[in-house]
């Protein structure tokens, strides 16, 4: 008998990605014996330095933000009570269109066969049941996070690795919620302009797509204060602003596309372990 235990892993782009995502089923599947790897694979050296000071700001020190958010991954880790902690450390590439994009060792311009790599190894290592990572549009169109996507897909190729592959999204239904909040808590909310209104309606899914529905309610103080540990990046969590309460009403369930299954579990499902236990 194989007595590996059940893992879960998450691929992740930036330092608090896990916490946004995937904090719920990180803590949810950690709190029920199973192991949990993240992975992140850039170094969040784009992110806001000390008093938020922004990258190309004088006195924006990537190397020291960095080492800044690597220490706040770790406290997050620790209160997701993620059993192990990889990071590939490419250099963060910025939102796109940033010059940050195609500087030396950034994520996106690196080749994607040798991130895979990379990637593959640990795969090899850990043996994952469930791989969760972005979809192709890394959600939002953030450079990170489709490369995320597309080295996660070609490693699982590269090991021919036949685990539960999803991907993270969110229903329709709850990005207008969404919308609802930041007006509430958004001081200075403004209505998007008509282009920037039709790209944020193509975020998530349709909520009769969503494939896997994952009720991580009672977990919501841990996803909420491993997102509080960021708190370099305070300035650009918005989901911070509303407490502890609300944000476990509103971010209580998270949502995920499965795009690749040997269990034939039928959908929708609950569980991203459904089928394997």
């Amino acid at each position: 008998m194989n007595d590996r235990p059940l893992t879960l892993m998450a691929v992740h782009a930036h330092p608090d990605d896990e916490a946004t995502g995937t904090g719920g089923v990180l803590a949810r599947y950690a709190a029920e014996g199973i192991r949990t790897v993240l992975v992140t694979c850039t170094d969040g050296s784009c992110g806001d330095g000390p008093g938020g000071v922004k990258p190309d700001d004088p006195g924006h020190d990537p190397a020291a933000v960095a080492l800044m958010r690597r220490q706040e991954l770790e406290a997050s880790c620790n209160i997701l009570k993620v059993s192990h902690l990889e990071t590939l450390d490419y250099a963060d590439s910025g939102m796109m269109g940033w010059r940050t994009n195609d500087a030396p060792g950034s994520f996106w311009r690196t080749p994607v066969e040798e991130g895979a790599a990379r990637l593959a190894e640990l795969l090899r290592r850990y043996q994952p049941d469930v791989v969760v990572t972005y979809d192709e549009n890394g959600f939002y169109g953030h450079p990170d996070h489709i490369q995320a996507n597309r080295i996660t897909m070609t490693a699982l190729a590269m090991t021919m690795s036949t685990p539960k592959v999803y991907w993270t999204t969110a229903p329709r239904s709850m990005m207008q919620r969404f919308g609802e909040a930041m007006r509430e808590f958004g001081a200075d909310w403004q209505e998007p302009d008509p282009a920037e209104a039709a790209a944020m309606a193509e975020i998530g899914l349709p909520d009769e797509e969503i494939t896997t529905w994952v009720d991580t309610t009672a977990f919501g103080g841990q996803k909420f204060d491993a997102l509080a540990a960021h708190a370099s990046q305070g300035e650009n969590i918005f989901f911070l602003k509303m407490g502890q309460k609300r944000f476990t009403e509103l971010m209580g369930v998270e949502t995920f596309v499965r795009v690749q299954d040997t269990t034939g579990a039928a959908v929708p499902e609950n569980d991203l372990f459904a089928g394997l236990r």
